[in-house]
């Protein structure tokens, strides 16, 4: 099974530019906890996670009106739509990342592969271990998130 079987296509992304309030009103909308950030082609540049809000807004007392580009992380871990839900789960695990963006040969934003997608398509044995590895502490910071 690949990503493409698995992902959510075309989520709700914004641009470097909204504002976080923006950004959150996305997540409530869509149900979910990480919008895509992507630049006037499409192309990703970043993913701002409801994690992020919290640590890089409104733990600081910032306002909803502060830039996503200000909070978002940058470079996050991605996948294109032909890898193997194997390989999502070992990006993920090696990453500590609950979510992946999916780009296509362009770099462009085509979809999301969610813990809770594989979760949907895989035995309760990889769901578990996936979960486990992703939520276990590491000595090393996770190249994706805040905090």
């Amino acid at each position: 099974m690949k990503a493409q079987d698995v992902m959510t296509s075309n989520p709700a992304c914004c641009n470097p530019s909204s504002t976080v309030q923006e950004a959150a009103l996305l997540m409530v909308d869509n149900d979910c906890g990480q919008i895509p950030v992507v630049d006037d082609s499409g192309a990703l540049v970043g993913v701002v996670t409801d994690r992020d809000i919290a640590c890089r807004c409104v733990a600081k007392g910032n306002s909803s009106d502060q830039r996503v580009e200000e909070v978002m992380t940058s470079s996050p871990v991605t996948v294109t739509a032909d890898v193997s839900v194997d390989e999502c789960c070992t990006k993920m695990e090696d990453n500590q990342v609950r979510r992946l963006p999916v780009v296509d040969n362009e770099g462009k934003c085509c979809g999301i592969v969610a813990q809770a997608d594989i979760a949907r398509s895989a035995a309760k044995k990889e769901t578990g271990d996936l979960v486990r590895e992703v939520s276990e502490a590491s000595s090393e910071p996770a190249s994706a998130g805040c905090c």
